[in-house]
Order: C-alpha cells, then sequence, then structure tokens
C-alpha cells in the first residue's frame, strides 16, 4: 500500500504537517507516504485526475468528493485571504477564494496564504482590503471552510493517522518557525498569533456553512 499525499506548504496548515512528522514515527508507515507539494488549484486538478491520494482539496473543488472531518476553517476574520480594493483580480492558486469574493460581490485583487498574511501585516490601513473569512461571517453568521481533507482512497488508513490530531497539542518547533518565517518575511510572533485563528475540525457549523458555499456556487467556473 502507498498513500500519496498533496502538500500544501502554506503556514495555514503548519500545525497539521508538524503532526504528521512528529506522530508517524514507522520507518515503514513513513516509506508508504509519499508527497507532492504544490498550491491548492494545482493540487485540486491533480487529485482529480488521481494524482495522488489525499489533499486538503480546496472546498470548491470538494464537491461529491470524500472527505474527513477536517479541514482549515476560520470562524471570522483570517487575515490570510484578502481583496484588495480596486480592479477585480483572481488568486491562480485558489479557486475557492476567487469563488467566494463573486460570491460576497466584493471588487478587487484576490491574494491568498503566505502573500497575503505578509501583506495584512505590513499594510496598516484596514481600508485597503477585505478579509473575505470576516466578511462571509458578517453576512450568513457562519464559520467558513477553505478546504477540506478529501480522499480517493485508504479512507481507513487515513482515518488511523489523523484521528488524534488536535492542533491545540502541536507545538511548531522553533526551528521550523524560522525557516517559515525566513521563506515567507512573516515573525515567528505573528506566525503563532496567526495559527491561533485557524481551526481544523468541521463539525454541524462547518458542514452548513460548505453546503451553502457549494450551493451558492454550483455555476461557478
Amino acid at each position: 500500500m502507498s498513500l500519496i499525499f498533496g502538500k500544501i506548504d502554506y503556514i495555514n496548515l503548519l500545525p497539521f504537517n508538524v503532526y504528521i512528522k512528529k506522530n508517524i514515527r514507522s520507518s515503514q508507515i513513513k516509506s508508504i507516504i509519499n508527497y507532492k507539494k504544490s498550491y491548492p488549484s494545482n493540487i485540486n486538478k491533480k487529485f482529480k485526475k488521481k494524482q495522488i491520494d489525499s489533499a486538503f482539496i480546496s472546498s470548491i473543488a470538494s464537491r461529491s468528493q470524500n472527505a474527513l472531518d477536517l479541514g482549515i476553517v476560520a470562524k471570522s476574520a483570517v487575515t490570510s485571504v484578502l481583496v484588495i480594493k480596486g480592479k477585480y483580480k483572481k488568486d491562480i492558486e485558489s479557486e475557492t477564494s476567487n469563488a467566494l469574493a463573486k460570491v460576497l460581490n466584493i471588487q478587487g485583487q484576490v491574494i491568498i496564504g503566505d502573500k497575503a498574511l505578509k501583506y495584512y501585516h505590513e499594510n496598516t490601513n484596514k481600508n485597503e482590503y477585505v478579509d473575505l473569512a470576516q466578511a462571509w461571517q458578517d453576512k450568513y453568521n457562519l464559520p467558513f471552510v477553505f478546504a477540506r481533507l478529501c480522499f480517493n482512497k485508504n479512507e481507513r488508513y487515513l482515518k488511523k493517522i489523523t484521528k488524534n490530531f488536535d492542533k491545540r497539542k502541536i507545538k511548531i518547533p522553533q526551528y521550523i518557525l524560522s525557516l517559515y518565517a525566513k521563506r515567507s518575511g512573516i515573525s515567528k510572533n505573528n506566525i503563532l498569533e496567526y495559527l491561533k485563528i485557524i481551526d481544523y475540525k468541521i463539525g454541524h457549523k462547518e458542514k452548513r456553512a460548505v453546503k451553502l458555499f457549494l450551493k451558492l456556487t454550483k455555476d461557478y467556473k
């Protein structure tokens, strides 16, 4: 058996990536898991072509896919999915965020991930941009689920290796924080504060949010 996992190397999945690295100690199990790194929209394409077995798939691409109750969730402002006010321009890295901006009828340049988080910390004028997760919360009084952990096969195995994942118990090693801080240009303290915002469990309200978002985007291309 092998498990090809699509890895999105953004800060928002740092706790999950650290969990996998620290808690799967068996060399046999580690040899089973192979990673393919890319950005969200490209991972979506590879997943649908069955070139990867499991990944955090953008919510809009998770329609009709098999998924666990794990994802990337924001309860309010997320600070890493923004629209800079002005002329509309999509972010090629994220299908979900582009669709969310359209659903909310927010015009401007969509930016996501670490580059959006860096922009947030470098721009003190909060009137220059809109936080899409906050805008969704304000309109629908629901959290927003940006991605879901989906699988093409090996459901039982995936459940086994993720069942004990709890971000509250994950301590990010300093050397990894330093690596991400250097790469992203975001301070270690700001990374840790950001990770407090991100949730991963998909419960009743999160499922309602996914259902509503997929309904609102059923004709999105």
